[in-house]
């Protein structure tokens, strides 16, 4: 690596960090402990891992001065000059170093292992896709780092960038003792049932700001690097499979979420059973889909799920833009309650929370008759403002990260 090529790679960190605002940050920024050496947070596409890395550079006061942040999708760059950038850093006062998209380097790992290993004085943290692995054999970071999620936006936050409140945080608990209460102090300030359509619609990946006419092909754009960028840097996966990954997203996300038919899903894919659950689970991962199962031990068997859904509402409506109200209904419950409790399918009912709270998702009709006298039981109702009771509007679960 010349001079020239630092030179380059530092002004492309300035100009990264002169186009960032701090202006509004992210629910995770302060829950972060950023005095850890190493720092790895995972995430989907477009969710905004990248903004809040850079927004902590900018933050940092006299430290900006000496931080770096790196773009690791330039083809130019590989393992050794990854590491000979973070040793002339460091040598000229480097003190935080930024990689972003970790999963384009070979051996990711074990370049982050041997920099966090040569450079003691040295801070790290990267982004990586969702579909990232720490394996042991390559030297386990997982011993070394503190690793972290990135989720889309959640109603609550979106709420914050539409400069409307911003609101705490809510609880499981918070939501079924209170919410009558919660509601009403909420509806208050705000006309909550316009913007929670507007959020269904486009409101999850933080870059709706930007250009809300396109904000669809962006969203598409996203998935489609995903599959044919992330997913092969990460796996070795065939152009066959990424195709069939493609079409059974198309035909998930055209589906109800009733319990899936997968030997007819197989069929229509032409693969057969167990290279279909791979690619479903790695749609999963991706953060694409969401995987509703029987139980927590079956999604870590690799078995069929009860039911699959969309990872999110705007993911849904980019795909299929008449989707059913229904389906986008619980995929929003599912994304915004999954994110922070446990989830699983019932006998009865719609989900199961953390194994004891019993939801039934519907519109503003919906009753309890699917439910009837089962304890810990709810209904989730659309197109209401302030529930009642055991009924509870389906907007304010989004206010649980």
């Amino acid at each position: 690596m010349n001079t020239e090529e630092l030179e380059h790679i530092y002004k492309l960190s300035k100009d990264k960090l002169d186009e960032t605002s701090l202006e509004i940050k992210r629910y995770s920024y302060n829950s972060i402990d950023w005095g850890d050496r190493l720092i790895g947070i995972r995430g989907a596409r477009g969710v905004g891992k990248t903004t809040l890395l850079l927004q902590k550079i900018l933050d940092s006061g006299e430290e900006r001065e000496h931080s770096l942040y790196v773009s690791l999708d330039s083809v130019w760059l590989d393992a050794k000059d990854i590491y000979r950038l973070a040793e002339h850093f460091v040598q000229h006062g480097g003190q935080r170093l930024v990689l972003d998209e970790v999963h384009y380097v070979k051996d990711w790992q074990r370049v982050i292992k041997n920099i966090n290993d040569g450079f003691k004085e040295l801070k790290i943290a990267y982004t990586g896709s969702s579909m990232l692995k720490i394996k042991a054999r390559q030297g386990d970071l997982s011993r070394r780092q503190m690793s972290y999620e990135l989720q889309g936006l959640s109603f609550r936050e979106f709420l914050k960038f539409e400069r409307v409140g911003d609101f705490k945080v809510l609880s499981l608990a918070d939501i079924l003792s209170g919410h009558e209460d919660i509601a009403r102090a909420i509806r208050r300030k705000v006309r909550i049932l316009p913007l929670f359509e507007k959020y269904i619609r486009s409101g999850f990946y933080p870059f709706y700001r930007e250009d809300e006419s396109h904000y669809d092909a962006r969203v598409l754009q996203a998935v489609n690097q995903t599959l044919d960028s992330d997913w092969p840097s990460v796996e070795d996966v065939t152009a066959e499979t990424i195709r069939k990954a493609r079409k059974m997203l198309r035909i998930l996300a055209e589906m109800p979420p009733q319990t899936p038919k997968m030997k007819v899903l197989y069929e229509q894919l032409d693969t057969e059973r167990q290279h279909g659950l791979k690619i479903l689970y790695a749609l999963e991962r991706a953060g694409l889909l969401r995987l509703l199962p029987a139980s927590k031990e079956s999604l870590k068997n690799l078995t069929s799920p009860e039911k699959i859904y969309c990872d999110n509402t705007n993911l849904m409506y980019a795909i299929m833009p008449d989707a059913d109200i229904g389906t986008a209904r619980e995929t929003f419950f599912m994304n915004q309650v999954g994110s922070v409790c446990s989830l699983t399918y019932p006998k009865h009912g719609d989900f199961l929370v953390d194994g004891k709270y019993l939801f039934e998702i519907g519109g503003k009709g919906k009753g309890f008759s699917q439910i009837k006298d089962i304890p810990n039981s709810y209904v989730v109702n659309d197109d209401t403002d302030v529930g009642i009771g055991n009924k509870i509007p389906l907007w304010l679960f989004g206010f649980m990260y």
